[in-house]
């Protein structure tokens, strides 16, 4: 597999050996050993799936306590996928990172914990998979709102108008949120 270093530190992009021909292809997307050499030792303990339509934005998510880390991938369809530094000792506290997700390009994004994390939904039916390292406690959940100028995600909405849960319309600004040490 490839690895791909972001400007955040620990975000990384995953680039999948793909194996294929006239049939079809065939590609890991977990292999403890193989993420362990690359320096990615991971203890996964909840896959969830999730399936949108184009338009959808979904996030800034995020939980403290019980920070995940998110492996995320997409199996049908295209987002614009998101992390956010969180991390208040973090050179980057506050900045973000952005990457295309598609069935075509069978990218994964590695999202560590101290991150908050989205994405807006490029095409109908989208399926969006991903591995967390701690289970989902609504209780720690946290939304960062999607458009918080203070963040300045430059999301690739001309022409939409993102679709969004009532929660994340409620989200809230860098200066308000629960950070990360």
């Amino acid at each position: 597999m490839n690895i791909i270093e972001t400007a955040l530190p620990g975000v990384l992009i995953i680039e999948p050996r793909v194996f294929g021909d006239e049939r079809g292809f065939f590609m890991e997307t977990w292999n403890a050993a193989a993420f362990g050499a690359a320096g990615l030792d991971l203890a996964f303990v909840q896959d969830n799936h999730s399936r949108s339509q184009r338009g959808v934005l979904r996030g800034l998510h995020f939980q403290n306590p019980g920070a995940q880390g998110k492996l995320v991938r997409v199996t049908q369809g295209a987002v614009f996928d998101v992390a956010v530094d969180l991390r208040k000792s973090s050179p980057t506290f506050g900045q973000w990172v952005g990457v295309e997700l598609s069935a075509d390009n069978k990218r994964m994004f590695w999202v560590p914990e101290g991150f908050a994390h989205g994405f807006l939904t490029l095409e109908d039916d989208t399926d969006f998979l991903y591995k967390c390292t701690a289970p989902y406690a609504p209780q720690s959940e946290y939304t960062l709102a999607w458009n918080d100028p203070a963040v300045g995600i430059d999301w690739p909405v001309t022409g939409l108008d993102p679709i969004i849960s009532e929660k994340d319309a409620r989200g809230l600004c860098l200066a308000d949120v629960p950070v990360f040490a």
